[in-house]
């Protein structure tokens, strides 16, 4: 399972592929994988602010 992130609102799930619509905001949103915050995971960092060593 993968951890999503709603771009709007910050409400987290786990589920295999994100929903169409949050179910927090429910809004239409983009999901970020948020599964992992770790430099060395899978080579890259899903968080966009968090910088690794490439």
């Amino acid at each position: 399972m993968v951890s999503w992130l709603c771009s709007k609102c910050g409400y987290t799930l786990e589920a295999d592929t994100p929903p169409e619509e949050c179910p927090s905001c429910k809004s239409d949103c983009s999901f970020v994988d948020n599964s992992c915050y770790t430099p060395d995971c899978e080579g890259k960092p899903n968080d966009p602010q968090i910088k690794g060593e490439d």
